[in-house]
């Protein structure tokens, strides 16, 4: 954005774009983030996608809550929430959107690419700690903030939905990847059983490594990015670590021959979570572990299938068959998990 657009929202949070250092910060997809350097001081000034987010004022009120839970009941708990504006708001709007400002945590790193089990570790705690101290937390006096979006039940409909009103010529080209998925029909099955089971808890719904923060010799001290936190089940959180965890490649990897389940990965992370959340989880919660892989992974390669079905309007793309690529890696994912036996 251009630094002119800037300028308001600055103004709100009190700084004086002249005796400011700004820096474009961190590799996020979604909401614009830059590096405010001023008196000496270091902030995160964010841009909240209201494109993706409809109701960015629902993401200020969940922080809001969570603060006060924290700070009154687990006060020594690293905590990242917002800062105050002029106005005593912690969320301004301008005519560029929705702003918001964080104090940045001083000696802490984000890592955009697991390297080793001990990070999957460090990270799957950190999440865990995050559920298991929300554990006393009303769960119900959180906005959803991104309607139905762990909800398989949805995407299995809107992939069934896409077979019926999209692109003629990319269904046919993807039709053995469709078989597939249909024939996997009992995952959603299974969800659907396990949802009404499982304890509705303070979920992150967005559990990729990057939104940890480590410290300098690597341990994790927190988690961030909170836009997702919403009521939900262990699945989530659970499914997207060993999604984007246990593979050595990501989702746009062409050369599916280079998927596959790292298991010593998968043990690190099992480890991490249930340090943390192990007298939190039913016995039947702890029975679904694996099912939580398989469950994310179905999903997103639903929703890639679907999106390249109905011509690349949700992601994107960035060349032609871009989804097509990604639905193809994760059903590759999601056959090498159902496979795997984690022993």
């Amino acid at each position: 954005m251009n630094l002119q657009l800037m300028k308001q929202a600055m103004h709100l949070f009190g700084f004086d774009e002249l005796d400011c250092v700004i820096l474009p910060f961190g590799n996020g997809l979604i909401n614009e983030t830059w590096l405010i350097k001023a008196n000496s001081k270091k902030y995160i000034l964010q841009r909240i996608n209201h494109y993706i987010f409809k109701k960015p004022e629902n993401i200020a009120f969940n922080i809001r809550m969570l603060a006060d839970y924290f700070r009154k009941n687990f006060p020594t708990y690293l905590f990242v929430s917002t800062c105050t504006a002029i106005d005593g708001t912690d969320l301004v709007k301008t005519k560029t959107g929705y702003f918001r400002l964080f104090h940045f945590v001083e000696d802490s790193h984000t890592i955009d690419v697991i390297e080793d089990p001990a990070q999957a570790f460090e990270a799957a705690k950190q999440f865990g700690k995050f559920s298991a101290l929300l554990s006393g937390f009303k769960t119900t006096d959180l906005k959803i903030t991104l309607s139905d979006f762990h909800n398989l039940s949805l995407r299995f409909e809107q992939f069934e939905i896409s077979l019926k009103t999209g692109n003629s010529s990319r269904i046919l080209q993807s039709r053995n990847w469709i078989y597939f998925l249909l024939q996997q029909k009992n995952i959603l099955s299974k969800y659907e059983i396990c949802k009404n089971k499982f304890k509705l808890r303070c979920i992150h719904h967005d559990t990729k490594i990057s939104n940890v923060l480590f410290d300098e010799y690597d341990k994790g001290m927190c988690v961030i990015d909170l836009d997702t936190v919403m009521p939900g089940y262990f699945i989530s959180d659970v499914g997207d670590m060993m999604r984007t965890y246990l593979c050595p490649v990501g989702e746009d990897e062409k050369d599916f021959s280079k998927i596959t389940i790292r298991k010593e990965f998968y043990d690190a992370l099992v480890s991490g979570y249930l340090s943390e959340m192990e007298g939190e989880l039913s016995t039947n919660e702890k029975k679904h572990f694996h099912y939580a892989g398989v469950f994310m992974i179905y999903m997103q390669a639903l929703r890639f299938l679907t999106d390249y079905i109905n011509e690349d309007v949700y992601y994107g793309a960035k060349y032609e068959g871009h989804n097509l690529i990604r639905a193809g890696n994760q059903i590759t994912l999601l056959q090498k998990m159902i496979d795997f036996n984690p022993g």
